[in-house]
């Protein structure tokens, strides 16, 4: 029933009435207690009668967010994250009998209670239907009545600060039934003001309030998952006020009601279900075995007022208070904290109750305390949520351990894909660029599609501001300005060019990389060299680096910010000329030309043959001498010394997880997977650390779940296997590949041609192997300093 939609609906000419374009025949509407202030849970129903069968289109929104029903089944939510001048609307063709219908409208705003990432501007809701009556459908026009909900209450989330409120439902204040348009206390919806394209005109002025423009992306996955498997079942003391406390209980196998396993498990696996008898308070912990994203939901029947509240962790940890977790697969002397939600039984039989949002991690704790009744789980499950990546590239090789790997690494992926990209599912679910860059060539290399890279660079596009730089992280109520990560926007850009075939796209990002290359270039000082950008100057989480600034990076002169400027003047160049400014290149060669001679008078340490990250030649890093490498500007003298300095130098600061990318970039461009394959080790450590996503630093890590962890999964294919664009938009294939210790490798990859796959075979210091093309895709194979033509179809070597 969902549909996308290249153009927005409802592009109208200006007339002498409205003086302006891009009008909705519909209205915003919201409930009259509705402040802009506190949280509020709304219900907006429409009763009509349909005369004849037909479909009607119709194009839905709301502030904060929606779920939407016909005769009480669900049959979309969004609206899919934007920021209030982008602000996005669903498309349904919802197939319609004749008769009596319902439509409801389920509508929440939390405000500084919703998630970080939640930009806001009214609470409201917004329906129009295409080429139909307004008065039949349309909020403003039609006979839309209101109903505020009651039973929720929102709690702090506590460290995970970014995923939003918790929840507390209390079922006895709820309005069961709503989503059927049952129940008393509806009144007429009032007015807020008319909605508006984002194309819209007006020669008055622009109105302020939601500029609504069609989804770009498809429905997130939802489907429904009975997963894991019981670990802990421990019958709890409740104290005189009847307070349960669990965040200081040590897991014991001695406390263990190991005869109830497989009632419990029998519940997961969706075969039965278990009563908890009257007057027990139980914690039960679940090992999900994976990591998921997802709303859990429970069925209830029984006493009144009795309660489970449903906690999520990553994993488990070692001490109280304190990051270090050890192997996440241990439970046995550890102890459970957890953010998630709590649901207050009214006693009525099969009752449902979910979640306004999905939770995260790979263990749940759930506490259940009943009264004087006892309560029966009728059925656990999770609808499992997140973007649909439709990995379909695949990588084999002879050493097994990739196999191992490959699936946590994609996981991450999966697990930070929603409706934007994420840093992290648990604690932040923010979209930042250093992250960002790296999911998106990820999904390039794993699948064919681009909607969500094409959504990641356009927000962020949208996202500068009078500097000409980028926020960091976009959507995002609070600014966040990390300059190095606007020059990662621009290599975004750079990336999609290569990867993918639209220039169209591209061109209309260009303004903005004008934009940020310009900002860069007004922090040239005296010298001719970058002084640090106003902002956080973070590059990578290096212990001994305060908050991931590089030495001088708050205040002066950083050789790691100069050397990434020009790496990224470089790609910037690259696309003028593929935009066919050649002026406009030739300005971006000379400046990094000119700033590269600087920055190795200023940095190159001619003693140690490497370059440091500070005039002062104090401190050294991986990073500067990666950055230098990648930019391609080191005089040729210097570039062997540098990589020298590079992989044999001990008391250089070494990339941690995130920034290891760009290493794995360095290495690829050398020519040695043998240091990759060493660094690899890991992630090949990972399943015996039981880790089902990869982690966001080194021990002990914050999060369990960081996508940026992942980025050997876009090496797999592009460094190993050695398959990359050749030319911008693809239309050649590079295929180089650097197979290090391994025997074999095969695997492939989608082009918009088709599938492009390749197998390799190396023994005693040879490679053979067959590169197999699509029609109309040619390339070149590249192995060491030869090089051969490869044309479409089977081509063996």
């Amino acid at each position: 029933m969902r549909v996308l939609l290249d153009r927005s609906p409802f592009i109208t000419p200006p007339t002498q009435e409205t003086a302006g374009k891009g009008y909705w025949p519909a209205k915003w509407i919201t409930h009259p207690a509705a402040d802009g202030v506190a949280p509020i849970v709304m219900a907006f129903r429409l009763r009509v009668h349909i005369a004849e069968e037909h479909t009607v289109r119709l194009h839905v929104s709301a502030d904060e967010r929606y779920e939407i029903y016909l005769d009480g089944v669900r049959f979309g939510r969004g609206p899919e994250r934007g920021d209030v001048d982008n602000w996005f609307f669903e498309t349904y063709d919802v197939p319609l009998s004749p008769g009596a219908h319902t439509i409801v409208a389920h509508v929440w705003r939390l405000g500084k209670m919703a998630p970080s990432a939640q930009m806001s501007y009214l609470p409201g809701f917004v329906l129009a239907a295409e080429n139909e009556p307004i008065e039949t459908f349309n909020t403003g026009h039609a006979i839309w009545e209101t109903v505020q909900l009651g039973g929720y209450e929102f709690t702090s989330p506590g460290v995970a600060w970014g995923s939003g409120a918790n929840l507390l439902l209390r079922g006895a204040e709820f309005h069961w039934g709503f989503e059927k348009g049952a129940g008393d206390g509806w009144a007429s919806a009032i007015n807020i003001q008319e909605a508006r394209n984002k194309q819209y005109f007006d020669y008055y002025g622009p109105a302020p309030g939601w500029r609504l423009r069609p989804a770009l992306l498809p429905p997130m996955l939802e489907q429904t998952v009975h997963a894991g498997s019981v670990r802990h079942i421990e019958e709890l003391d409740v104290t005189a006020d009847g307070a349960l406390n669990t965040a200081n209980l040590i897991v014991s196998r001695t406390r263990h009601r190991k005869q109830d396993e497989s009632q419990w498990n029998g519940l997961l696996a969706g075969s039965c279900n278990v009563t908890i008898p009257a007057n027990t308070a139980l914690r039960v912990i679940i090992d999900l075995e994976n990591y998921y994203c997802a709303y859990p939901e429970f069925v209830l029947s029984g006493g009144r007022a009795n309660t489970i509240c449903a906690e999520w962790a990553e994993s488990l940890y070692l001490l109280p208070g304190k990051r270090d977790k050890g192997n996440r697969n241990d439970l046995e002397g550890k102890y459970f904290a957890g953010v998630g939600d709590t649901f207050v039984h009214d006693g009525v039989p099969n009752r449902r109750y979910t979640t306004l949002w999905w939770q995260a991690g790979r263990y749940m704790q759930l506490t259940v305390a009943t009264r004087d009744e006892p309560l029966t789980i009728e059925r656990f499950a999770l609808r499992e949520t997140h973007y649909p990546l439709d990995a379909t590239s695949r990588f084999n090789a002879s050493d097994p351990r990739f196999a191992t790997i490959g699936p946590i690494m994609l996981r991450a992926l999966e697990m930070c894909s929603h409706e934007t990209y994420m840093d992290c599912p648990y604690y932040e679910q923010l979209m930042y660029l250093g992250d960002t860059r790296i999911e998106t060539l990820m999904a390039y290399a794993v699948s064919a599609g681009d909607r969500l890279p094409r959504k990641a660079l356009a927000l962020f596009n949208c996202s500068r501001d009078s500097s000409g730089l980028t926020a960091s992280r976009y959507p995002s109520r609070t600014r966040q300005v990390i300059p190095p990560f606007s020059l990662w926007w621009v290599a975004m850009v750079h990336d999609f060019a290569f990867w993918r075939d639209d220039r169209g796209f591209v061109r209309s990002l260009m303004p903005g990389v004008r934009s940020v290359i310009d900002a860069y270039l007004g922090y040239l000082n005296e010298d001719g060299l970058i002084q640090a950008p106003d902002g956080w100057n973070c590059m990578d989480w290096v212990p001994s680096w305060v908050l991931g600034v590089p030495p001088n990076g708050a205040a002066g002169v950083s050789g790691v910010l100069n050397w990434h400027f020009i790496y990224v003047l470089g790609l910037a160049a690259e696309l003028e000329r593929l935009m066919c400014e050649p002026v406009l290149a030739s300005r971006y060669e000379c400046f990094a030309n000119d700033l590269a001679e600087r920055a190795t008078d200023a940095f190159f340490d001619h003693k140690r043959g490497m370059l440091a990250d500070d005039v002062a030649h104090e401190t050294w890093s991986e990073h500067s001498q990666c950055l230098a490498l990648l930019s391609g500007r080191l005089p040729f003298d210097r570039r062997s010394s540098v990589f020298d300095g590079l992989v044999t130098a001990q008391d250089i600061e070494r990339t941690t997880i995130y920034f290891s990318h760009y290493l794995f970039e360095t290495l690829r461009l050398m020519k040695r997977p043998d240091i990759l394959f060493d660094r690899l080790q890991l992630w090949f450590d990972l399943p015996g650390q039981g880790f089902k996503t990869t982690f966001e630093e080194p021990e002990p890590s914050r999060s369990d779940c960081h996508a940026w962890g992942a980025h050997p999964l876009f090496h797999l294919y592009a460094s190993i296997l050695g398959i990359r664009p050749l030319e911008p938009s693809f239309k050649k294939v590079l295929v180089e590949p650097q197979l290090g210790p391994l025997k074999w490798a095969e695997g492939g990859i989608n082009h918009r041609l088709g599938r492009v796959n390749v197998r390799f075979v190396q023994s005693a210091g040879e490679l053979e192997g067959t590169v197999t093309l699509p029609p109309g895709l040619s390339g070149v194979l590249r192995l060491g300093a030869t090089t051969r033509a490869l044309e479409p179809g089977v081509n063996e070597f």
